[in-house]
């Protein structure tokens, strides 16, 4: 008996083996080498090349220099999350209640941008947005834009080329969930005398909230980090903390700063879902 349980225990150590080495590879051994290179400091005692000194300052001085761009990426991912639900709601809603036996087509018409180029999706927006397109012209003729005014490489064009890029994250979580609610419960809140806007907010959004949690951080993480919107659409007024990055890590030749930012955006966004899913009261959702 006490082999048989050993040789169990050797068969589940062999199993989790590949899936061990794959994190250590592609997880374990880059998040070190993150770390290590944000502590680096350039010169040393010969005055060339980096010397590991440790040097926390390195994110204080981070901080301070490029505070904007870190909040801007915070807010502009905010901004096209809140637009993601909205509308990703209603188009879950609609699909897993409302379609019928279109209900597979429409989801594969949901996931079908991401058969295109995420930058080929992204520059269809500097065309959609540009100040000779429709979109301005009808802005300027109902005077919401000035005779000048644009879009184009505006906060506007960042959080709308966001929002169109991440909506399917959010969509195909909200489906799962909602399409798993008994309709007979949304039912009984008729028969009890709800009305519709009670009976949503009483059966079918508590309900609904794993997916609005999961579907919230799926498009919340992914839109922080990302630089592309705000280099195509935006201008040097609206860069996020990816572009400051990129450029810290390539053409700038400061490899610490760009480690440095890269863990401070990760423990922050890490330190927010924390606290979101607490709050939202999912905590099994970790």
């Amino acid at each position: 008996m006490a082999d048989t349980d050993r040789r169990k225990g050797l068969t589940a150590y062999l199993l989790m083996a590949p899936a061990v080495l794959v994190l250590a590879l592609f997880f374990v051994i880059p998040f070190y080498s993150l770390v290590a290179a944000s502590l680096y400091e350039p010169g040393g005692s010969d005055k060339e090349g980096w010397e590991m000194t440790y040097h926390v300052g390195n994110y204080v001085d981070a901080v301070q220099d490029y505070w904007e761009p870190l909040w801007h990426a915070i807010a502009y991912s905010a901004a096209a999350t809140l637009i993601c639900l909205v509308l990703g709601y209603v188009l879950a809603y609609a699909i897993a209640f409302k379609s019928g036996r279109w209900k597979s087509l429409l989801l594969v018409l949901v996931i079908a941008p991401f058969f295109t180029s995420f930058l080929v999706r992204t520059l269809s927006w500097q065309l959609i947005l540009a100040d000779d397109g429709w979109i301005v012209d009808t802005f300027q003729f109902l005077h919401l834009l000035g005779d000048d005014g644009r879009l184009l490489g505006t906060h506007f064009a960042v959080v709308m080329g966001l929002a169109y890029n991440f909506l399917p994250f959010m969509v195909l979580p909200l489906f799962a969930s909602i399409d798993k609610i008994d309709h007979r419960l949304i039912e009984a809140s008729g028969d009890l005398y709800s009305n519709p806007v009670v009976g949503f907010f009483k059966v079918t959004w508590p309900l609904s909230l794993p997916g609005v949690v999961s579907g919230t951080l799926l498009t919340f993480i992914p839109a922080a980090g990302d630089y592309i919107n705000a280099e195509l659409l935006g201008s040097t007024e609206t860069n996020v903390i990816g572009n400051v990055i990129q450029l810290q890590a390539t053409d700038a030749g400061h490899p610490n700063t760009a480690a440095a930012l890269s863990m401070i955006l990760m423990v922050g966004i890490l330190v927010m879902v924390l606290v979101y899913i607490r709050k939202a009261g999912t905590e099994e959702l970790l």
